[in-house]
């Protein structure tokens, strides 16, 4: 019933295992590949024709967890999956960047590429196996797919490189001392096409040794997936690359010249107005028979791209008038907005960023419920990209993949230097609202994040600055590596390479690629360009930061206690009782983890102390020979009870009361009464023992008893 093909290799320290034939045999191509026992399905299906009227290919990634694949039910009211979690789209852009330039040139068709979590071993990500099995399943569905691709991990423990770390040892890098990196490399067998990763002041060469090692490890993939393919690959799909050679010429004939004059255009508003006339005045020359030509748009691109390119290449000149290597002009303000806890204002040429800082306390943390299971992040960054910000009209509406991926980049950048939480326990919210756009806005995140970080009395340990590069690269082998690129150097352009760092190593490295991938050169230029234009706009915030940063009296303040974790049931209650009791009367946000670290937060530092006074009598043992300040609480033949230490109750015998002889302890004290009481010690029953003859009532210092001298009459 069943004709399954099935290869099996040894990668790194697991096995890795394809298989298909037997699940969804009516996709065009499926594979389930698996890692340990980390298993993931990757179906493709595609149109055998496309839209009429399409110009431009329709690629839909996606990525799926299912709960059961780690035995859990989703957590919420409706105990499914519902929306895609942020870890889901991270992983479908994962997967579509290093396969989408992949597709042969001219091809329209729609292709839906689904990958799904069917099993997770909680030891191997799935996100590098989905990638594998993606690759797989594109390879033997007959579209036209100029792969394969591999996929690999890449730790950095010890000054070496680690092939696919266990999930546990990449979990919260930032806590994890002897994880530096985590990178994620995808590429053929020939070049790197994706790279994405977050690290600790990694070296430009330590970062090209990590991209080099994981395209190594992944060849031995790259092989299994191609003899895979010869045992179960479909025919290829009947398509040729259309030639619209004769449209161009008519294209280039029609619009080159004032094309060519839009380009030279130094401001961005007035080059897109002129671009778009140019566009209108070469339909306007053409033919109903040349406007029909679905490939037009292609043509009228092409020279687009060939005017931008080549002026870069051949005179090393850009469009904005920089050469290759020269950062736009840079302004960097702080502390514009009265309220906030800490802002700033990026700006870079027309890329421009208000980047604002909000301090919490612990129940702001974000709780993420995963398949390896929940976590709490108290760093959230989130990146907005309004219309308005490129000038357009259009809709507004929940954050897309791109705004979601763009803030994934910058968080991953300023992460690494966060103080630990025990020294800061705040949680940090950073939200960056893009302004202007004209190349690399979540690299403008990244510079404003950290200015806006550091506004806010967040203590930093070091500033984060990234930039973009760009790539043209021509069919004759010369090319040109672009220090902070445009949107349109980006639009026309091979590459998008962003780094972001310290002034002591990277921090964060993206790269797409939108050619059959680059040579580790080119990559090693790349990197070194991206550290001087990191350095040239450190220098540039330094300028807005001359001076430390005041903590914002609007921000919450938070103070941290700890305390033996037996008693964290005391100061709880029973049934969170006490812990209610002290929130309400000292009017603090009081919050205690598993280890007995309490974190005490309220804008009123007297709130703050009487919270801290509260849970300190609860959890501290009272010291013998101290003197307290309590109150009576009964009064007994033999003495007065009196609570002096949190619920503490001592008794005073009557004959500590005075110094005197008193009949009952009610000629000095009644109930309710405020006193001074020294800690004398404990009786054989462990009860307590207090004085009062020995304190001065008024002051509270203890006071030296003289004997009275005997006389003689």
């Amino acid at each position: 019933m069943f004709n399954v093909t099935t290869k099996t290799i040894q990668w790194g320290n697991e096995t890795l295992k394809l298989e298909s034939g037997k699940v969804a045999r009516q996709a065009d191509g499926t594979v389930i590949a698996t890692l340990g026992e980390t298993s993931v399905m990757a179906n493709v299906t595609f149109a055998k024709a496309a839209k009429p009227g399409q110009d431009f290919f329709p690629l839909t990634v996606h990525y799926q967890e299912k709960y059961y694949a780690a035995g859990k039910i989703p957590g919420g009211f409706f105990k499914r999956e519902a929306r895609p979690s942020e870890k889901e789209t991270l992983t479908s852009r994962l997967i579509d960047r290093p396969c989408r330039p992949l597709f042969v040139e001219g091809f329209k068709n729609e292709v839906l590429l689904m990958c799904t979590v069917l099993s997770h071993d909680l030891v191997n990500e799935p996100d590098i196996v989905a990638m594998i099995a993606a690759s797989a399943a594109l390879t033997i569905s007959g579209v036209p797919f100029m792969g394969p691709i591999g996929a690999a991990r890449v730790g950095f423990s010890n000054g070496a490189y680690v092939l696919n770390p266990d999930v546990e040892d990449m979990q919260n890098l930032r806590n994890n001392p002897d994880q530096r990196l985590d990178l994620v490399v995808a590429g053929t067998k020939d070049a790197v096409m994706m790279v994405e990763s977050e690290a600790y002041e990694l070296s430009e060469a330590e970062m090209l040794g990590a991209v080099k090692f994981g395209h190594e490890a992944m060849q031995p993939v790259i092989d299994m997936i191609m003899d895979f393919a010869e045992d179960c690959a479909k025919e290829p799909f009947d398509f040729s690359p259309p030639d619209y050679s004769a449209l161009y010429a008519k294209v280039k004939t029609a619009g080159e010249a004032q094309m060519r004059a839009a380009f030279a255009i130094r401001d961005k508003q007035e080059r897109t107005t002129a671009i778009s006339a140019a566009v209108s005045a070469i339909k306007g020359a053409m033919s109903e028979e040349d406007l029909a030509d679905v490939n037009l748009g292609s043509a009228i691109k092409k020279l687009e791209s060939s005017i931008l390119r080549g002026d870069v290449v051949k005179n090393g000149t850009r469009i904005d008038g920089r050469d290759t290597k020269t950062v736009r002009a840079i302004t960097c303000e702080t502390g514009i907005l009265p309220r906030t806890h800490g802002s700033a204002l990026f700006t870079r040429g027309e890329t421009q960023g208000l980047v604002v800082t909000t301090l919490g306390t612990g129940e702001d943390e974000q709780i993420i419920d995963a398949l390896h299971g929940n976590s709490r992040s108290n760093f959230l960054l989130h990146y907005n990209f309004p219309p308005y910000s490129v000038g357009e009209v259009g809709r507004v509406g929940s954050p897309g993949r791109r705004e979601i991926g763009h803030g994934k980049l910058a968080w991953r950048a300023l992460q690494a230097v966060l103080p630990a939480a025990t020294d800061f326990p705040y949680t940090i919210r950073v939200v960056s609202e893009i302004t202007e756009s004209n190349g690399s806005s979540s690299m403008a995140s990244v510079c404003g994040g950290s200015l806006s970080m550091m506004d806010a009395g967040v203590p930093l340990k070091a500033p984060v600055a990234g930039v973009a590069m760009g790539l043209i690269l021509e069919d004759d082998g010369s090319y040109a590596v672009l220090t902070d690129i445009l949107g349109d150097e980006d639009h026309l352009g091979d590459m998008d390479f962003k780094v972001a760092g310290t002034a002591n190593g990277i921090t964060s490295l993206q790269m797409d690629i939108k050619i059959a991938g680059i040579t580790p050169a080119i990559m090693e230029q790349a990197l070194a360009q991206a550290k001087d234009g990191r350095m040239h706009i450190l220098g540039e915030m330094a300028k807005s930061l001359t001076s430390a940063q005041a903590f914002s009296q609007y921000a919450p303040k938070i103070e941290t206690m700890q305390i033996p974790t037996d008693k964290i049931r005391e100061v709880i209650g029973s049934g969170g009782k006490v812990i209610r009791e002290i929130v309400e009367t000292s009017g603090a946000k009081v919050d205690i983890n598993d280890d007995g670290q309490i974190k005490i937060a309220s804008n009123d530092a007297a709130a703050i102390k009487r919270a801290y006074d509260m849970i300190y009598s609860i959890v501290a043992e009272p010291e013998e020979g101290r003197v307290y300040t309590g109150k009576v609480v009964k009064l007994v033949d033999f003495g007065a009870f009196v609570n002096f230490f949190g619920k503490r109750d001592g008794l005073v015998h009557v004959s500590q009361i005075a110094n005197k002889r008193l009949n009952h302890p009610n000629e000095i004290l009644k109930e309710g009464q405020e006193v001074k009481v020294k800690l004398l010690g404990f009786d054989d029953r462990g009860k307590v023992r207090l004085g009062m003859k020995m304190v001065d009532q008024e002051t509270g210092e203890e006071v030296v008893e003289k004997k009275e001298e005997s006389t003689e009459g």
